[in-house]
């Protein structure tokens, strides 16, 4: 069912469920098995149900069988070909099929880990996706919610952190959104020992602005940050521009270093 449409061989089933373990007698043991799945599942018609064989080995039918996972892949393909608003809804109806636990009977199989990993990813790529189209809809709670999940299941998603902080800014909660960058930029400097991409950045710096706003003070000095943040990691100013760029970088200093004694006495 993990491969519909796709035949399985026997070798393959074989080394699923005996692994090193198989004996001499394994293959007919396995063919004995599916003759009586066919029975419960085809009765009267044990060669032209969905499960059939196929270059040596089974295959399931895709048109005969109806199988959410199935439907979820095609939901997703779907979603990321749609305009936004049917994008939406469609990973939406991906993400209710994809509710449950992949294969939850089978916890010790290594096979079963294996689709419930693959899985996972691709329910995160869905969660990105009807977040990402949550916020073109300007429904920016649904946006923080799909992508807090998102990031639940992979931390390093700078897609998800990215969304989270722009649901953030949509929903006007600079603070909210100041200290989900803050976590991301921790995390990937521990983790991956880098910075945020330029999206990231951007959106971070749209929430520093945003928080600035109707504050003169705090304006004053994220003026003052990048000012000085230019001037480190930009061009050298000219010789006719020299004496000019001194007394910005001056005043700049006087700004944060105003600020900064305010700070430390409100500790």
């Amino acid at each position: 069912m993990l491969n519909l449409g796709t035949p399985v061989s026997k070798t393959r089933l074989v080394e699923i469920l005996w692994g090193p373990h198989a004996s001499d007698g394994a293959v007919a043991t396995l063919e004995s098995y599916v003759s009586g799945i066919r029975k419960a599942i085809q009765p009267g018609n044990t060669k032209l149900g969905p499960l059939r064989t196929a270059n040596s080995g089974y295959v399931l039918d895709p048109h005969l069988v109806e199988l959410d996972l199935s439907v979820f892949h095609q939901l997703v393909r779907a979603a990321r070909q749609a305009p936004p608003a049917e994008a939406h809804m469609l990973s939406m109806q991906a993400l209710e099929l994809a509710a449950e636990p992949l294969l939850g009977f089978e916890l010790a199989a290594d096979w079963a880990e294996e689709a419930r990993t693959r899985h996972a990813a691709d329910k995160v790529s869905a969660q990105v996706l009807a977040a990402e189209t949550a916020a073109f809809l300007d429904k920016p709670g649904l946006t923080i919610s799909l992508a807090q999940s998102a990031i639940q299941s992979e931390p390093l998603n700078e897609r998800a952190w990215t969304i989270l902080v722009a649901g953030y800014e949509q929903a006007s909660l600079p603070v909210e959104g100041l200290s989900a960058y803050e976590r991301c930029r921790r995390l990937f400097d521990r983790d991956l020992g880098c910075a945020p991409g330029p999206a990231l950045q951007a959106a971070h710096l749209r929430l520093l602005r945003q928080r600035a706003e109707g504050n003169t003070e705090l304006s004053e000095v994220l003026a003052a940050l990048l000012y000085l943040g230019e001037r480190l990691h930009g061009p050298k100013p000219t010789q006719l521009a020299a004496e000019e760029s001194r007394r910005l970088q001056e005043n700049a200093g006087r700004v944060l270093d105003s600020f900064l004694q305010q700070a430390l006495a409100a500790v």
